[in-house]
């Protein structure tokens, strides 16, 4: 009987969205893992985990764009639920975040924010899917959003879960599918 592949972690997530930003970029485990403040070892178990799980390709290196999308738009909510928290400073995700924070109009509850003490917005927190996603959105802006619009699947109403899934499709899908 064969083994059980281990379940995915939230940080598997920030790991298969960072493998397809630096796509382009020849990287190695030592390389992904500091970017993303976590060790090598977290850095390789990620990615044996969404290779199992089928998000990335067998090599590790290309992630299964349709298989990835399928999860963040119907599966990341249930996987990895997340509520609004207290007031706090810290960086915006979410709707409060590019690119929806240009396509929708502000909530009355005011801004979703990962805390952190360097931060420059007031709003309700949320728990980012790893403890390093804030620092991650300060040093890497096009990963910043796509975590962002992941946030939106995970927090928001059907019109915010919507328009964040057709921004994932336009930024994770190859030109041309």
């Amino acid at each position: 009987m064969p083994s059980p592949l281990p379940l995915l972690k939230p940080l598997d997530i920030v790991v298969i969205l960072a493998v397809h930003e630096f796509a382009t970029a020849s990287w190695t485990y030592a390389t992904l893992a500091k970017r993303l403040g976590i060790a090598d070892s977290q850095a390789h178990g990620s990615v044996m985990r969404a290779v199992g799980a089928r998000l990335l390709d067998r090599t590790g290196r290309k992630v299964r764009t349709g298989n990835l999308l399928e999860f963040l738009e119907h599966g990341i909510r249930y996987a990895f639920p997340v509520e609004p928290g207290p007031f706090t400073r810290g960086i915006p995700t979410g709707v409060s975040a590019p690119p929806l924070n240009a396509l929708l109009s502000r909530s009355q509850t005011g801004e979703l924010v990962w805390p952190d003490v360097d931060g420059k917005v007031m709003g309700q927190s949320v728990i980012p899917l790893h403890s390093t996603v804030p620092s991650v959105a300060r040093t890497a802006p096009a990963l910043h959003e796509l975590l962002a619009l992941v946030d939106a699947l995970r927090l928001g109403g059907a019109r915010e879960r919507e328009l964040a899934a057709k921004e994932l499709r336009n930024r994770l899908e190859p030109s041309g599918d």
